[in-house]
């Protein structure tokens, strides 16, 4: 049966076999409710990047980085996952499809849609300006994968753009999720987690792009970090690009000290790539 719903999968269908999940399994969300944090998602950090920590080669620019084992990876990993997060830069610069091609998943190849994660967008200014040939919600109306939640500052979102996104089944969700810090803005990523929790929503992959995993990555809020999980790619992008690189910490005498460490390191060579999956220490 599952070889007869693989081969009704689109063209496009991704093949990530069994034997190639082994390793993610312990780095993936709970099968069960033994949860640490009952009250927020299990949360998920994952990118590629570059030798020099690169994401893209400058902002707004589309840069391929993935080989096709890992880019298979990735998208088995929606599928394990309730919901994939986005910044607006990243949806404004890619028009994404956020959803999971893996064959046998929920129209591709499977039954409705399930193992189709939620796509989230943070857009806290509602400036992303999506419209009906957007991919999004192209794939939404083919079955071929969910129409976003888009989480907003904005009281009253454009009224066409909130038609059109809850006729696809998407929707607004305006929150107050950015604090002010020394005059800069900061994302309240507590806020925006137990926001998709109430929604249902019991994992998150966050995916990108810099400005978010840089975000997420602060002092304050990498303890929401249940699992990391980096493809690494034999290439420098070099100087200008867009780069993983969050604030360093100061201990109590106001000295700087790294960022952040990871514990509990496994590295996978993946293709050409290598996989690195942990979790950030405490």
């Amino acid at each position: 049966m599952a070889a007869q719903k693989a081969s009704n999968a689109p063209r496009d269908a991704l093949s990530f076999p069994g034997s190639d999940r082994i390793f993610l399994d312990p780095h993936l969300p709970f099968h069960d409710e033994d949860s640490t944090k009952p009250h927020l998602p299990f949360t998920t950090l994952t990118f590629a990047t570059s030798l020099d920590s690169s994401l893209a080669l400058s902002p707004g620019v589309r840069t391929v980085l993935s080989g096709p084992q890992s880019k298979a990876m990735t998208h088995y990993l929606r599928s394990r996952h309730d919901a994939i997060l986005i910044g607006v830069g990243t949806a404004v610069a890619d028009n994404p499809g956020l959803n999971c091609r893996i064959a046998g998943v929920g129209g591709y190849g499977g039954e409705g849609l399930t193992g189709q994660p939620r796509p989230i967008v943070i857009d806290p200014t509602a400036r992303w300006d999506f419209t009906e040939e957007s991919k999004i919600l192209v794939l939404a109306r083919e079955g071929q994968g969910r129409a976003p939640y888009i989480i907003t500052c904005v009281d009253s979102p454009p009224s066409a753009k909130r038609a059109l996104l809850e006729r696809h089944g998407g929707k607004y969700i305006t929150l107050d999720v950015l604090t002010t810090d020394d005059g800069s803005h900061r994302i309240d990523w507590t806020v925006i987690l137990q926001c998709l929790k109430n929604e249902g929503l019991s994992s998150v992959m966050v995916e990108g792009g810099g400005s978010i995993i840089n975000s997420l990555l602060e002092p304050t809020s990498q303890q929401l970090i249940d699992s990391v999980i980096v493809t690494i790619a034999p290439t420098w992008l070099g100087q200008g690009g867009v780069v993983v690189s969050p604030k360093r910490r100061v201990d109590d005498e106001g000295a700087a000290i790294p960022a952040s460490r990871l514990t509990g390191v496994k590295w996978y060579p993946f293709g050409e790539d290598v996989v690195l999956c942990g979790k950030i220490k405490t």
